[in-house]
C-alpha cells in the first residue's frame, strides 16, 4: 500500500512493538508529528524539556523495561543534543533507536539552516548509522534499525530522515516483529571451549563469581544464581550488573574496582579463578592491569568477541550470550562445596561494613538515607543515578534485588543523566517505585526536567544529596591536588522549595538523622512526583578508593579532610 513516510515511520515502530517515544518536536519532523498525531491511540509521546534529556528518558526507559527506547529529535541542534544521550547509551550496549529529522535532499551539504551531518558527528557513538535517502527504503531501514540494536552486543542505533522523504508516498507492507536474533553460543577452538572452562571451575578452590552489564542485557539473572548456587561461590558486580544478582543474598560482597567494597578486594586477591560475566574490564575496575590478571585463572564470558583480551587477557575465552552459556555451564556442573571459602568471604563483608549513623558533626549522612530507603523498599525499587558521589553511594548501599532496577550511567558517566532517566524508566515500569539519586552538581544539569515530571504527573522521588560542591572532583582534589579546591565549590543560593513549588511539586528537606524515616516514608506514600533536599557535609567522601591504575586489592580506607 502507499503511504506518506512520516507514516511508514510510526507504522513500522509500532509494528517493532513501541508503545512510547521520547522528543521534541522541530520544523525538519513536523510530518512525523503530525502522524503522530493521526496514530496518537496507538502510540504515545512524552514531551521532555530537552532533547538531550529525551535521549536519556529513552535510555532510561530501555534499562528497566528491556524493550527498545526510542527518541525523536528534530535536526541541526535538536540532532546534535542527542549525541551525548547516543554515547551514553551505547557504552552501556543498551538497546536505543534514534531518530533524526534533516533538511530536504536536496538541500544536503549547503550548511542549510538548520542543517548537520548528523550521521557523521555519531558514527563514532552510536553501534550503526542510517541516512535515508528513498522513501521506499524508509520501512527496511527502521527495521534494520531496531535488529541491529537488539543484536548481539546492544547499542544505539540512529535513523536520520530528510524532510522530503518524510512527506513521500512510498510503498509499505507490514511485517512482524523480527525476533531472529535468538542468542547462540560462538565457542573459540580449542583451549577456549566450553569443555575447558568446565575443567578450570571443577579444579578450583577458591572461585569468585564477577557479575557484568551483560547478565542483565541477555536476562539471565536465574542462570547467575543457578551457577553461584551450583559453586557456592562468593559473587562480586560491576556498577553496570547492579541487580544481576541478588544483593540481600549472603553471597554478595559488593562491588570490585575503584569504589568496590574491601571484602571484594581482598576476596580478589585470594581467588583462584575469576570468572567474568558480560563485563569489559573498565579500568575503574582492573586498576593496575598488571596485577589484576595476576596469580589467578581468568574465564572470561562475552556476547562481543571484541572485548577478549582487548583489556585483560583471560585463560579461558568464551563468546557468546551468558544466559545461554550458563545454562550449559550449569547443566554440566556437579555441585561444588567451597565452603570454607564462601564463609570467610561472607564473614569478611560482614565485618567490613561500616556503621553509617549521624553524629553531632554529621547529622546527616547519605549512606544513612540510602540504607534506610533500602529498608523501606525492600531492595526492590529502580534506582537511577546522576554521576558522582551520589552514584556510587546509591551503588554501595542500596541493595538491589531484582534485575533492571539500578539505572546509571557507566562507560561515559554522564552528569544530568539521572533525571531523565528516571522518567523513561517510570514510564516503563509503571507501579513501580523510582528514586533518582542526584548530588546538586547533576540536579544542575536537568532540573529543568522537573515539568516533565509536574506535566505528566511521574510519580518519581528526585532525592537531591546537597553539600554544595562538586563531591567527586573534590574529593579527587584533596587527595592528588593537595586540597586546591579550584572551581568545585557551588554554594549556589537555590531554596529547593521554591523551586519545587514552582514546578507545582512537593518538596521536603532532610537535615537531622531521625527526619530520614518519616521524610521518606512520606514520598513513598504520595505516589506522585516529589523533591527531597537532603543536606549532607560537603566533606563526606567516598571511602574505600583505589587510585586510578593502582592495585585495587590496596584501597584507600580513610583520607585526611
Amino acid at each position: 500500500m502507499q503511504l506518506r513516510g512520516s507514516d511508514i515511520i510510526v507504522e513500522c515502530l509500532i509494528e517493532q512493538g513501541v508503545d512510547v517515544l521520547f522528543g521534541y518536536p522541530g520544523g525538519a519532523v513536523l510530518n512525523i508529528y503530525d502522524s503522530l498525531y493521526k496514530y496518537s491511540d496507538k502510540i504515545r509521546h512524552v514531551l521532555t524539556s530537552h532533547e538531550q534529556h529525551a535521549g536519556h528518558a529513552a535510555d532510561g526507559y530501555a534499562r528497566a523495561s528491556g524493550k527498545t527506547g526510542v527518541v525523536l529529535a528534530t535536526s541541526g541542534p535538536g540532532a546534535t543534543n542527542l549525541v551525548t544521550a547516543l554515547a551514553t547509551a551505547n557504552m552501556d550496549s543498551v538497546p536505543v533507536v534514534a531518530i533524526t529529522g534533516n533538511v530536504s535532499l536536496d538541500l544536503l551539504g549547503l550548511d542549510s539552516f538548520q542543517e548537520v551531518d548528523i550521521t557523521g558527528i555519531t558514527m563514532p557513538v552510536t553501534k550503526h548509522n542510517f541516512l535515508v535517502r528513498d522513501v521506499n527504503e524508509l520501512a527496511d531501514t527502521i527495521r534494520r534499525a531496531f535488529k541491529i540494536a537488539n543484536s548481539g552486543r546492544k547499542g544505539a542505533v540512529l535513523i536520520d530522515v530528510p524532510k522530503d522523504i518524510t512527506a513521500a508516498m512510498g510503498e509499505y507492507e507490514p511485517a512482524g516483529h523480527d525476533a531472529s536474533t535468538a542468542p547462540q553460543i560462538a565457542e573459540q577452538c580449542g583451549h577456549c571451549s566450553l569443555h575447558s572452562a568446565l575443567e578450570l571451575i571443577n579444579n578450583s578452590a577458591k572461585p569468585l563469581i564477577y557479575a557484568g552489564g551483560g547478565v542483565i542485557s541477555s536476562g539471565a539473572e536465574k542462570e547467575l544464581a543457578a551457577f553461584a548456587e551450583k559453586l557456592n561461590a562468593p559473587v562480586s558486580c560491576s556498577l553496570m550488573g547492579q541487580g544481576a544478582f541478588d544483593q540481600y543474598d549472603s553471597k554478595y560482597i559488593g562491588m570490585l574496582g575503584m569504589h568496590g567494597t574491601a571484602a571484594a578486594a581482598e576476596t580478589f586477591k585470594n581467588c583462584d579463578l575469576f570468572i567474568a560475566l558480560g563485563t569489559r574490564f573498565s579500568d575503574r575496575v582492573t586498576g593496575c592491569k598488571k596485577t589484576f590478571s595476576a596469580d589467578k585463572k581468568i574465564i572470561h564470558i562475552d556476547i562481543d568477541e571484541a572485548e577478549h583480551a582487548k583489556n585483560i587477557p583471560a585463560d579461558i575465552k568464551i563468546t557468546g550470550d551468558i544466559k545461554t552459556v550458563l545454562a550449559a555451564l550449569n547443566a554440566q556442573l556437579a555441585q561444588c562445596k567451597n565452603t570454607g571459602w564462601l564463609s570467610g568471604a561472607q564473614e569478611l563483608y560482614t565485618s567490613c561494613k561500616a556503621v553509617q549513623t549521624g553524629t553531632a558533626e554529621l547529622p546527616v549522612t547519605p549512606m544513612a538515607v540510602l540504607e534506610k530507603l533500602d529498608e523501606l523498599t525492600s531492595g526492590k525499587a529502580i534506582i537511577t543515578t546522576e554521576v558522582g558521589q551520589n552514584q556510587m553511594w546509591a551503588a554501595m548501599y542500596y541493595r538491589n534485588r531484582e534485575t533492571r532496577t539500578f539505572v546509571s550511567s557507566g562507560g561515559l558517566g554522564t552528569m544530568g543523566f539521572g533525571l531523565g532517566a528516571a522518567i523513561g524508566a517510570a514510564t516503563g515500569k509503571p507501579g513501580k517505585v523510582v528514586v533518582n539519586v542526584a548530588g546538586d552538581g547533576s540536579f544542575g544539569m536537568n532540573l529543568n526536567e522537573l515539568v516533565t515530571l509536574s506535566k505528566y504527573k511521574i510519580p518519581v522521588i528526585q532525592l537531591v544529596l546537597n553539600n554544595s560542591v562538586l563531591g567527586m572532583v573534590r574529593q579527587w582534589q584533596r587527595i592528588f591536588y593537595d586540597a586546591r579546591f579550584s572551581q568545585t565549590t557551588l554554594d549556589r543560593a537555590i531554596d529547593y522549595e521554591k523551586l519545587a513549588g514552582a514546578f507545582g511539586i512537593k518538596c521536603y528537606i532532610i537535615e537531622k538523622t531521625e527526619e530520614i524515616e518519616p521524610v521518606l516514608k512520606a514520598a513513598l506514600e504520595l505516589n506522585e512526583p516529589v523533591l527531597i533536599e537532603c543536606r549532607i557535609d560537603r566533606d563526606i567522601n567516598v571511602l574505600p578508593m583505589v587510585p586510578p591504575g593502582a592495585d585495587i586489592t590496596k584501597p584507600i580506607t580513610a583520607i585526611d579532610n
